[in-house]
């Protein structure tokens, strides 16, 4: 079965840096747009970055724009987040989603914790 599997999640200090990473199996990662949403404690999930197949386009949310770099490399089968300039209102579980057409695959999370 397809496997999402987020990794470089933990805890920084405000303004500092994470970079995480989503290791897809078992799909043909390279038709999938891929996502990466948020959640906070007692919050809707969040879109917070959104790349296309090949990676030629790229869209954010307001509250990351600037701060948040999405990219993929389709030959890792991977997704990648960058986060800098972290606050403490972007700790949440990160979530990893891929979709294509009516295939909707997510992955376990990663948690993310911003202290001030």
């Amino acid at each position: 079965q397809v496997q999402l599997v987020e990794s470089g999640g933990g805890l920084v200090q405000f303004g500092g840096s994470l970079r995480l990473s989503c290791a897809a199996s078992r799909l043909t990662f390279s038709t999938y747009t891929m996502n990466w949403y948020r959640q906070a404690p007692g919050k809707e999930r969040e879109l917070v970055a959104v790349i296309t197949e090949r990676g030629d386009s790229t869209n954010y949310s307001d509250s990351v724009k600037g701060r948040f770099t999405i990219s993929r490399d389709n030959a890792k089968n991977t997704v990648y987040l960058q986060m800098s300039s972290l606050k403490p209102e972007d700790t949440a579980v990160y979530y990893c989603n891929a979709v294509r057409r009516s295939r909707n695959y997510w992955g376990q999370g990663t948690q993310v914790t911003v202290s001030s």
